[in-house]
């Protein structure tokens, strides 16, 4: 169902290399062309010459079928990508999206490239240089931290499922990007995009303003041209409000549909990988090559035959049309801006062929806030101990890292503490009558009331405006994002959330969201 709605007055990213004086970058020919035999040197010299960035917004496709004309190779792309991670994520604007670089990325493209000589191309991922979030466990020399310096020098023993997925696609492991620490579950007043190993992350939009997380790094990287794609992490809306704030398309799966496992975990009920992309095509790419049943997720277990071979067979020019939204009858929030947008994009969605109902369900949603905050405590120490257990980390449970936090105070909490990792190691196990009060009150109560209204209302999906704009860094007292948000509804149930590029208030993008039943996947995009 989904399109990259351009009506919208979607922002252009080129503006962000204007805005932010380091428009003359270019990159140096010699950079470009030094993984390719030495024959295509002048001819890729020629033909490309030194632009800002020769791959600034190119696709998947784009970038597909230039190797297939043999106007690059994955490895020179990939130098082309590190050679951008340089310039302006190390140094210039210093994005700081990136938090490690696989020493290993060139070697990988090098020998996707000779596959691809002798006529071996795994698919349309093949020689792709994405980037992953740091909470995804990589068997290579890469660590994997969550951002924590606790969690430091942790190097996996084994690839998470969806690299493993990823990997056998084809895609370049071009390296992994920075996030709110422990995914945003360290303190009550975190500041999205910090995190005591990588420091903080900045909007590609405005560097003084916050990148929304977790999945800071992930967001910013895909919108500032660091890679071809990126993965984050969602418990809830941290795939799909990194995505929004830096006008990109972002999906988080219905739960299930991507394997958790070897992914540093909140919560078994709500966590989910997911893509973040430039185009809906190249979200809909990534997210058919990373399904699969993973023994070891149950989740993903019970998800097994749902997922479909190629989500881009379900992307269609019309295919709003004749399709019933639901959108909550009450504006967002009291900004006048953004309910100009939001009729705006209710009006395009008219425009394009749908029936919009005004419905009433937000408010309910939203009281189940408390339920679900009970849920993501007792599941994260659960799974964290779990984890730690089995990782190859320093810390071997969630006491080992509030006190290795307290013994080293002065690098791990400089600015917020740990009140949320205290809170949870206070709690008891999943037996505890609360937890399961609170899992029947947030996961099966969200479910039934967004189910009444799919059903009573005949729902493809329901829609709205998925965050306000982007708010300033702060450190001290942490984020403060206001009062409009449609992250909660689809989290808490489990069910699929895509986020588009919508438009713009106070020059910053602000994206539009639809959600629907479970492996809705199809219909969504």
């Amino acid at each position: 169902m989904m399109v990259r709605i351009s009506k919208f007055n979607t922002m252009n990213r080129r503006n962000f290399l204007k805005n932010s004086g380091i428009t003359g970058i270019s990159l140096a020919a010699g950079s470009l062309v030094a993984c390719q035999p030495s024959q295509e040197k002048e001819t890729a010299q020629k033909k490309h010459g030194n632009h800002p960035f020769e791959l600034d917004e190119w696709t998947i496709p784009q970038l597909q079928a230039a190797m297939e004309k043999g106007e690059y190779t994955a490895a020179a792309l990939t130098q082309l990508y590190l050679n951008r991670i340089a310039a302006i994520d190390k140094n210039g604007p210093a994005l700081n999206a990136v938090i490690e670089i696989n020493p290993d990325a060139i070697n990988i493209a090098n020998a996707l490239d000779k596959e691809r000589e002798d006529g071996k191309v795994r698919g349309p991922l093949h020689g792709i240089p994405v980037l992953i979030k740091d909470n995804i466990d990589t068997a290579d020399k890469m660590q994997t931290t969550a951002g924590a310096l606790a969690l430091e020098g942790n190097i996996a023993s084994k690839d998470a499922f969806i690299i493993k997925q990823l990997r056998d696609a084809g895609a370049v492991l071009l390296g992994k990007t920075n996030l709110s620490e422990w995914a945003n579950f360290r303190s009550s007043k975190s500041c999205s995009g910090w995190s005591s190993r990588g420091g903080q992350t900045k909007s590609a939009y405005l560097l003084t303003h916050n990148p929304c997380g977790s999945s800071s790094g992930s967001g910013v990287a895909a919108s500032a041209n660091l890679c071809a794609i990126a993965i984050g992490t969602e418990t809830d809306g941290s795939i799909t409000c990194p995505s929004s704030v830096a006008g990109l398309v972002g999906l988080k799966p219905t739960v299930g549909l991507w394997s958790r496992s070897g992914i540093i975990p909140i919560s078994h009920t709500q966590d989910t990988a997911g893509p973040m992309g430039r185009t809906v095509t190249d979200v809909a790419i990534l997210l058919s090559a990373l399904t699969g049943t993973d023994k070891n997720d149950t989740a993903s277990v019970a998800a097994a035959g749902k997922a479909l071979p190629d989500y881009t067979k379900q992307l269609h020019k019309n295919a709003l049309a004749g399709k019933r939204i639901g959108i909550e009858k009450k504006l967002p929030g009291d900004n006048q801006y953004l309910h100009a947008l939001q009729r705006t994009c209710v009006q395009s969605l008219t425009a394009l062929g749908a029936t919009v109902i005004e419905i009433d369900y937000l408010d309910k949603i939203n009281e189940l806030g408390q339920h679900e905050y009970n849920v993501l405590k007792y599941e994260f120490k659960a799974g964290v101990n779990n984890y730690l257990s089995q990782a190859n980390a320093k810390v071997k449970n969630l006491a080992d890292v509030i006190a290795f936090n307290k013994s080293n105070e002065d690098k791990a909490m400089p600015y917020f503490k740990q009140d949320t990792l205290e809170a949870c190691n206070e709690l008891g196990g999943l037996e505890s009558p609360e937890y399961k009060t609170a899992l029947q009150a947030s996961y099966a109560g969200s479910r039934a009331l967004l189910d009444e209204q799919f059903k009573t209302q005949q729902l493809d999906a329901i829609a709205g405006l998925t965050m306000g704009p982007s708010c300033a860094i702060d450190r001290w007292y942490g984020d403060r994002w206001g009062d409009v948000s449609l992250t909660s509804p689809a989290a808490i149930s489990g069910y699929p959330h895509i986020t588009v590029p919508a438009g713009e208030v106070y020059a910053l993008p602000v994206g539009f969201s639809f959600f629907g039943p479970a492996f809705s996947e199809p219909a969504l995009l």
